[in-house]
């Protein structure tokens, strides 16, 4: 793990927002280059201190997708801890309102290499450890839609 990664986030509980929006069966997917490996996981990031979980959401699909997005519905929660990180993921399901798909930057020390709609076995063929977690949980990416509930990724 980057140091600057675990100097920023480390030793506290972070709260993140993930939109999970589809075309057709396609999930929308953004490639993050990380040091020492990429990281393919749905658009989404950190929410500030009084900012509401609506205006992050909205906030972070604009900054890494160019995309205006409206929430539709809270679908599930996930928990990763893995030292020195901790973070509590919030699930919603989204819909694009406006603006075309573009690669945007990601303000959290993250370059945005890629960002595309993916199908499920495109999402299969990815190696697991560039996945976010919730894939390694659910890897058919279509049972996503399903979900309710808390899991630890």
């Amino acid at each position: 793990m980057n140091q600057e990664i675990a100097e920023i986030y480390g030793k506290r509980v972070r709260i993140r927002v993930c939109g999970l929006c589809w075309d057709g069966d396609s999930t929308l997917m953004v490639k993050h280059k990380m040091p020492g490996h990429d990281l393919w996981a749905p658009p989404g990031g950190g929410v500030e201190f009084g900012e509401s979980l609506e205006s992050a959401l909205k906030r972070e699909f604009l900054e890494e997708t160019g995309l205006e997005i409206m929430p539709e519905k809270f679908l599930f929660g996930c928990e990763f801890i893995k030292d020195p990180l901790h973070a509590i993921e919030l699930f919603f399901q989204v819909k694009k309102v406006s603006g075309e798909l573009a690669r945007g930057s990601d303000p959290e020390t993250q370059i945005i290499e890629d960002v595309k709609y993916l199908s499920p076995d495109e999402i299969l063929a990815i190696p697991k450890d560039s996945l976010h977690g919730i894939f390694k949980e659910f890897p058919n990416a279509s049972v996503l839609r399903q979900l309710s509930g808390f899991y630890s990724i």
